[in-house]
């Protein structure tokens, strides 16, 4: 690729010779800067999607369902692991390969779908970014001693002037990398310090002494429900990756953003699993606290403040930057004006935290309702995409290993749905 002096294309010229091309890859760009940009907005697009998922919520489960099962959850983590991957392979590649978010293949589906779909997922993002904040507030609380409001507000701060830097999006993609890799490292110390029995763990995974399928789907909702599975896609296409010729890249994207939560999954298990089998009692107010202590004494309670306020405040980032991109268009809306609006919802649910608290149970039921429909109702489009409409793939051909193991990995999917909306009827009975 040349760097020299060229005369200016015609206008839309450069974009008919190579559709490819985007905004994020100016063809004056030498190879090597163009492979380090890459590889850097990719990074950020794994770890936004992982640390979307890996929140307050993500520890608690995490933790609740190590002490019920004990070694046995080794079996629950990897198969709802090979779950995500087959979701999160289908849902990246559709909305990768097609160049379009997932609301706007939604309305090309079935006019107006799209915006319902938008709607699900706005509703449930602003009730558990409440809850998001709330996280942040409790981990300043564990690690620093300050009062949980005051620490979940200046949380709130620190993901707003994110959102307000000159370079947002590089910005996020850095942020996001370094504390999910932080949350990874100090729970892995911790981890070493419990001494779980690494090889009854192991051999739960091949022949489980208990199956529990609520523990399954519970994490499979937990780890791409909602706004979660669209996280990382809508980040690519934000940064220019898009088309048939970013299938490789693409791919790499969507299976290790789901490989870096089963890590964090897996030397979180390890953790609590090497506290309860040495026989400590946790206090039932907040196990993973209390199991970060025993296993490292205060340091491990600061530790355990540290990868919850981590945790928290990149879910506090992925939460708003994927619900904005429902309702903002790619190609109309302005950065700066899709980064006023990210500040915006921050700055609402962060304000509703101040003032209540935390989010009301009641709201949390429904939001977790709203996003239990828009799971199976979102991968239903996307596969339909891939199945039906291969006019939006850009003429590519898609695989139909791919698509079976989508549809099928989509049935567990309506399992969720109707696990999420019973508790909705159980408020009104």
């Amino acid at each position: 690729m040349s760097t020299g002096h060229r005369t200016p294309p015609a206008p839309g010229a450069a974009r008919a010779a190579d559709p490819r091309r985007t905004p994020a890859e100016p063809s004056t760009a030498p190879d090597g800067r163009l492979a380090t940009r890459t590889r850097s907005t990719l990074l950020g697009a794994m770890f936004l999607m992982a640390t979307s998922a890996i929140g307050p919520g993500f520890i608690t489960q995490t933790t609740a369902f190590t002490v019920q099962l004990g070694a046995a959850f080794a079996f629950a983590i990897v198969i709802s692991i090979l779950i995500d991957i087959a979701l999160q392979l289908n849902v990246w590649r559709v909305i990768g390969v097609s160049g379009r978010r997932a609301q706007e293949l939604g309305n090309l589906v079935a006019p107006g779908l799209g915006w319902v779909m938008a709607a699900f997922l706005l509703i449930g993002g602003l009730v558990f970014n409440i809850g998001n904040v709330s996280g942040a507030g409790l981990g300043t609380n564990a690690m620093l001693g300050l009062d949980p409001k005051l620490g979940g507000a200046l949380s709130a701060l620190i993901a707003i002037g994110i959102f307000l830097s000159k370079r947002a999006g590089v910005a996020v993609d850095r942020i996001v990398v370094v504390l999910g890799l932080v949350m990874i490292v100090l729970t892995s110390y911790v981890a070493i310090t419990s001494g779980p029995p690494v090889g009854e763990a192991l051999r739960n995974v091949v022949l489980p002494e208990d199956i529990d399928v609520l523990a399954i789907t519970t994490l499979v909702g937990g780890t791409i429900g909602g706004y979660i599975v669209y996280a990382g896609a809508h980040r690519l296409l934000d940064s220019g990756i898009s088309g048939p010729g970013r299938v490789r890249d693409i791919t790499r994207g969507s299976v290790t953003g789901i490989l870096i939560t089963a890590v964090m999954r897996v030397v979180l298990f390890l953790a609590i699993l090497g506290v309860v089998t040495g026989g400590a009692a946790l206090d039932p107010t907040n196990q993973a606290a209390s199991a970060f202590e025993q296993a490292a004494g205060e340091v491990g309670l600061r530790v355990f403040g540290i990868v919850l306020w981590a945790a928290a405040i990149t879910s506090v980032i992925g939460a708003s930057y994927t619900s904005v991109s429902f309702v903002t268009s790619r190609t109309t809306t302005s950065d700066r004006t899709r980064s006023l609006l990210v500040v915006g919802f921050i700055a609402f649910t962060s304000l509703v935290y101040v003032l209540i608290g935390t989010a009301p149970t009641t709201l949390l039921v429904f939001a977790g309702a709203f996003n239990g429909l828009l799971l199976p109702i979102g991968i239903a489009v996307l596969l339909w995409v891939a199945t039906r409409r291969t006019d939006l793939l850009n003429g590519y051909r898609y695989p139909r290993w791919l698509l079976v193991i989508g549809w099928v990995a989509w049935l567990l999917t309506l399992y969720l749905a109707v696990r999420s909306i019973q508790p909705v009827i159980d408020l009104f009975s």
